[in-house]
């Protein structure tokens, strides 16, 4: 009985130890998934500078490793050391890439420890400037009435916007009605869409709302719950779900992980960390500056969060699967 004390006295003072010392004089990388500028890479380095505050003496830094639908950093943190020095900050593609790729290195819920979600981003469903409809319902008839003969634009394969059409035309239920058009990028896209080269596209507020006021694209609906009556712009246009599109409610949250294995006594610093960063003023401002809207509800705990994957999974995989399109 002794002995037992005392070890479990020990292991007690060992996990204290941890997190007094973490991070210690190591920096600690957020891998991107996706190339520097974007949107994630963009929420990333303003998480890092948040998260340098409430951790003192940390050096959070930004560290991209692109490619195939973000299943290379993925794999990169999956497989790194459990120490806390290395993370992940992975938009929806978290839960997209094991319907999308069906051979990746790695188990979504089960190599990798769950920190908390960060935000939400709000998408809009947009077309062409020439395509004859500036209602949602006229958009959704003329697709109707034209199957077949319209096309969808993606930025690539486990994108933002390759998710958001996907789970769209399965609500619409109008399986191969649009031929996909993927692109190496959203730049490349959204100009190809305001060229006309393009009919349509599902983006993020962040990358579509400027196109809007200025009368480049037409946009019809946005897929959150609500309409974004908030939202300078945005406020004009209805829900997906008011359109009869039941349950239909689509953000393109981001999430923070660590490697399987990371001590607790670390998650627990890096949990606590991330829920006063996402009360900081300055790290709101500049995500409602990138139209993104900071996680205030329970899916800012771990276990929720991993709960919520868990359903987007599901949910992603079973539009993936109707399409029957899949990236490998």
């Amino acid at each position: 009985m002794k002995q037992w004390f005392v070890l479990t006295a020990l292991a007690a003072v060992s996990i204290g130890a941890q997190a007094q010392t973490y991070p210690g004089n190591k920096p600690v990388s957020i891998v991107v998934p996706f190339t520097a500028g974007g949107p994630t890479d963009r929420v990333a380095r303003d998480l890092a500078e948040a998260m340098r505050k409430q951790i003192p003496g940390s050096n959070f830094v930004v560290e991209n490793a692109a490619g195939a639908g973000g299943t290379i950093g993925a794999t990169k943190v999956a497989k790194a050391n459990p120490d806390g020095h290395t993370l992940l900050l992975f938009h929806i593609g978290m839960a997209a890439t094991p319907a999308l790729y069906r051979k990746i290195a790695y188990k979504p819920l089960e190599d990798f420890e769950f920190l908390g979600m960060v935000n939400d981003v709000p998408m809009t469903l947009i077309g062409k400037p020439q395509l004859p409809a500036n209602t949602y319902r006229d958009f959704e008839n003329y697709i109707r009435s034209n199957a077949g003969k319209l096309n969808i634009a993606h930025a690539g394969l486990g994108s933002a916007s390759h998710i958001c059409g996907l789970l769209w035309q399965s609500s619409l239920q109008t399986k191969d009605a649009m031929t996909t058009i993927p692109f190496s990028g959203t730049a490349p896209a959204m100009t190809a869409l305001i060229g006309g080269q393009v009919d349509v596209m599902c983006d993020q507020t962040t990358n579509t709302t400027s196109q809007i006021e200025s009368g480049r694209v037409k946009a019809f609906a946005v897929t959150t719950a609500k309409p974004l009556a908030g939202h300078p712009v945005l406020k004009h246009y209805p829900s997906l779900q008011e359109m009869g599109m039941k349950n239909f409610n689509l953000t393109i949250w981001h999430g923070l992980y660590a490697p399987k294995g990371t001590p607790a006594a670390i998650t627990k610093t890096l949990n606590d960390a991330l829920k006063k960063a996402l009360k900081d003023p300055e790290f709101i401002k500049k995500n409602e500056g990138l139209g993104a809207l900071v996680v205030t509800d329970n899916r800012t705990d771990p276990t929720e969060h991993k709960k919520f994957v868990a359903a987007e999974m599901v949910k992603i995989k079973t539009a993936v699967d109707a399409a029957g399109k899949y990236a490998d």
